[in-house]
C-alpha cells in the first residue's frame, strides 16, 4: 500500500498529523535527515536589486550556477536572463561576486535552469531560435574545454525521435545515474498547456530518447523543475496544486530504490514555503542543502545527516 492510500484511509486530523511528521523529521529512505532550517538568503555577492532564479550547486558544493537578468547579460538591457556563477573557498564560506559564462552558453534570447555535472558539463535550458530548435525553450548539454572553451549541443525534438525536447517549454533538467539507467528529469508543457514533471533514458551513444510523464509525480495544478538527488531517492520540484501556502511552492517525494515508484510529494511546509512564489529548488550532492528561488533572491536551507537505514 502506498503512502498517499494509508492516508486516504485515516481521518482528516490524523492525516494532517502524520503529514507533519513525515515534513518536520524529512525521513528519506536509505538516509535519515534532520528537519529543515528557516530558509534565509544564501550568504555572500549573489543577490543582487536585479532578478535572481535557478541556483543550483556544482558537484563540489563550491560554485553556485544561477539564471539573472542583472547587468551585464551578452544581449544587453533586452536580454531576458543568462547563466552566471559564483564560487567560494569552502561548503562554510560565503560565496563570491558571480560572473557571467559568455557565449556560446549564454545567448542574446532566455538562458536559464543550470544544472552543473561532473567533467566540466553543463545542462541548461534556451529560447534561442536556430537550426534544430523544438519549441518555447528547449534543453542543451554545454562542455568546457579549458584549452578552447565551450562547446554546446542541443539534446534533440520528441516530435521527431531524436531527443526528449517538447514544442512546448522545458524547465530544470536534472540528470541522475541509477541501475536502472541514467535519466533526464525536467518539466515541460509537453503538447499540452500545463507543466508536468518528465523523465528521458539516456541511450546506449549518449543521447536521450522521447520523454514520458512520471505520473506519480504530477497534479492537476502545474509541476515545475524537478532536481533529483545523488543516489535517486529523493527529488524536489515546485508546484501550484491545492494544500499550498500560495504561488509555487516546494515539494519532496522519495523512494525506497531507484527501481521503486515516487511516493506522493509532500509540500515542505511554512520554513521554507511562503505566499511568494519559490521556485527551481534543488538539493545539494549530498542532501544537506536546499536552495531555491523567491521573488528574485536566492534562499538557502540546512539539514544535517542523523542516521541511515
Amino acid at each position: 500500500m502506498s503512502i498517499s492510500q494509508g492516508l486516504r484511509r485515516l481521518a482528516p486530523s490524523t492525516v494532517l498529523a502524520v503529514i507533519v511528521l513525515i515534513v518536520s523529521a524529512t525521513l528519506v529512505i536509505g538516509k535519515q535527515y534532520s528537519a529543515w532550517t528557516p530558509a534565509t538568503p544564501v550568504a555572500g555577492s549573489v543577490n543582487t536589486a536585479a532578478a535572481e532564479g535557478c541556483p543550483i550547486e556544482s558537484p563540489d558544493g563550491l560554485g553556485l550556477y544561477i539564471a539573472s537578468n542583472r547587468a551585464g547579460n551578452v544581449g544587453g538591457a533586452g536580454d531576458p536572463n543568462d547563466i552566471w556563477v559564483a564560487h567560494r573557498p569552502s561548503v562554510d564560506a560565503p560565496w563570491g561576486a558571480p560572473y557571467n559564462l559568455g557565449v556560446p552558453v549564454n545567448s542574446a534570447a532566455a538562458d536559464f535552469c543550470p544544472t552543473p555535472l561532473t567533467g566540466n558539463r553543463l545542462l541548461f535550458v534556451s529560447s534561442r531560435a536556430g537550426p534544430g530548435a523544438c519549441g518555447a525553450g528547449d534543453i542543451y548539454l554545454g562542455k568546457l574545454n579549458p584549452a578552447h572553451g565551450w562547446s554546446i549541443q542541443h539534446l534533440g525534438c520528441d516530435a521527431n525521435g531524436t531527443g526528449p525536447n517538447f514544442p512546448g517549454g522545458e524547465f530544470g533538467p536534472s540528470l541522475v545515474e541509477t541501475a536502472q539507467g541514467t535519466f533526464l528529469y525536467f518539466s515541460s508543457t509537453g503538447y499540452g498547456t500545463d507543466q508536468n514533471i518528465y523523465a528521458s533514458r539516456m541511450r546506449a551513444d549518449g543521447s536521450f530518447g522521447p520523454a514520458t510523464p512520471v505520473a506519480e509525480l504530477n497534479s492537476a495544478a502545474g509541476d515545475f523543475m524537478p532536481n533529483v538527488r545523488k543516489d535517486g531517492l529523493e527529488i524536489v520540484l515546485n508546484s501550484n496544486r491545492l494544500g499550498g501556502s500560495g504561488g509555487q511552492d516546494v515539494y519532496v517525494a522519495t523512494r525506497a530504490s531507484t527501481a521503486d515508484p515516487w511516493s506522493t510529494p509532500i509540500n515542505l511546509g511554512p520554513d521554507i514555503n511562503t505566499a511568494g512564489n519559490e521556485t527551481r529548488s534543488s538539493l545539494s550532492r549530498d542532501g544537506s542543502r536546499l536552495l531555491f528561488g523567491r521573488d528574485g533572491d536566492i534562499y538557502v536551507s540546512y539539514r544535517t545527516q542523523t542516521g541511515s537505514d
